[in-house]
């Protein structure tokens, strides 16, 4: 499970994230969303310890990501918007120079290469060069070094971003088979990426929280882009046409039918 409560990050007198509090129940896959800008990335920077916030807490399983951080972090499977690839490296050897800098079991070292392999759907291209792998293919290394150490909780920033349409379905599909026993939190400025794979959905917008709710608690004929701009609409002081532009920044238009 992880809780955020009253998180908060500036910079001088930048506030980049304003208060934020939301929970990600144990085996649900929770939404992010908000348009570029928002305070996602910093967001999920601060959750898995990679930022320190200037106020509030974030519990991972009940550690405090900040005063237990270490054991809060091998909690943690983290992908962040640029999967954190060695472009020299083979597809195997990263993932096994990953997993010792996880701490994996050197008795469990191979299972473990080898599963991930298998669920990312790497197993073929195991001793390709990372650098020389489509964007489809390091997303899936990408997620692939986040499940190495088999973490209860995943943290997906953006992770199909800059993909084409087949490719979008792949990873989509992919996160969606990994929900379960894992909690995830998925950031993204698609608002189909919500409704399709998600449970709940929590929207910041210019750094607060603007709403947060089950997918299924969202009346029957109501649509997610509907909800959007009610939110938005609503935190803004109830300017419709700001609403409209900050769908069009999140691409609903563009990617509804993916």
């Amino acid at each position: 499970m992880i809780e955020v409560k009253d998180l908060s990050k500036t910079y001088g007198n930048f506030v980049a994230v304003s208060g934020i509090s939301f929970k990600a129940e144990s085996g649900q896959i929770l939404g992010f969303l908000g348009p570029n800008g928002a305070g996602k990335t910093t967001t999920m920077r601060i959750i898995t310890g990679y930022m320190p916030a200037t106020s509030g807490t974030v519990l991972i399983d009940g550690l405090d990501i900040f005063a237990n951080s270490l054991e809060a972090r091998r909690r943690i499977g983290y992908l962040p918007e640029i999967p954190p690839l060695y472009s020299d490296m083979r597809i195997e050897a990263y993932l096994r120079f990953v997993a010792k800098l996880r701490n994996v079991r050197r008795a469990a070292l191979d299972n473990a290469v080898e599963h991930v392999m298998h669920v990312c759907g790497l197993t073929s291209m195991a001793g390709r060069i990372c650098g020389q792998l489509s964007k489809g293919y390091r997303q899936r290394v990408g997620l692939a070094q986040a499940l190495i150490h088999d973490p209860p909780v995943l943290v997906l920033d953006e992770p199909t971003i800059g993909l084409d349409p087949r490719q979008i379905h792949e990873i989509r599909e992919l996160i969606r088979s990994l929900a379960g026993k894992r909690t995830i939190v998925l950031s993204t400025h698609i608002l189909p990426e919500v409704s399709q794979i998600c449970d709940r959905v929590v929207i910041i917008n210019d750094g607060r929280l603007v709403l947060e709710e089950q997918l299924s608690d969202i009346p029957a004929g109501t649509s997610l882009e509907e909800v959007f701009l009610q939110a938005i609409a609503k935190e803004s002081g109830g300017g419709e046409g700001s609403a409209e532009e900050t769908l069009e920044e999140v691409g609903a238009g563009h990617s509804a039918r993916f």
